[in-house]
């Protein structure tokens, strides 16, 4: 897994090490202790969900709060797509500072929202 850091606090992009064969490839998608060390960020990965979309779908909208709040970790299985995070978190030093990033089944990259 290697991590690569963004403009936004505690937002990173994480490649992780694609083993490929004729059959297709494997990887490790998420590695909570691995995170923690090349982050330092303690997250507890609860839930892994995927949806599908057709093309031109805007897809994603998020803002959560309070006890509600949780961070999300977007990859894309098949195609591609602009994906775009925005600090709406008023004490964050990037609050109103926005990352974007083509995400793709080529790239394997996906992204840690916190």
């Amino acid at each position: 897994m290697n991590i690569k850091t963004t403009t936004l606090d505690g937002c990173f992009i994480i490649k992780p090490k694609v083993f490929d064969d004729k059959r297709g490839c494997f990887f490790e998608s998420f590695h909570q202790k691995k995170f923690q060390e090349l982050t330092g960020v303690k997250t507890q990965f609860v839930q892994d969900n995927q949806s599908m979309s057709q093309r031109g779908v805007l897809r994603g909208l998020h803002f959560q709060t309070g006890k509600f709040s949780q961070s999300k970790l977007v990859r894309v299985i098949k195609g591609s797509v602009l994906d775009v995070a925005v600090d709406l978190r008023k004490d964050s030093s990037t609050f109103g500072k926005h990352f974007s990033i083509i995400l793709s089944e080529k790239n394997k990259l996906q992204l840690f929202i916190p």
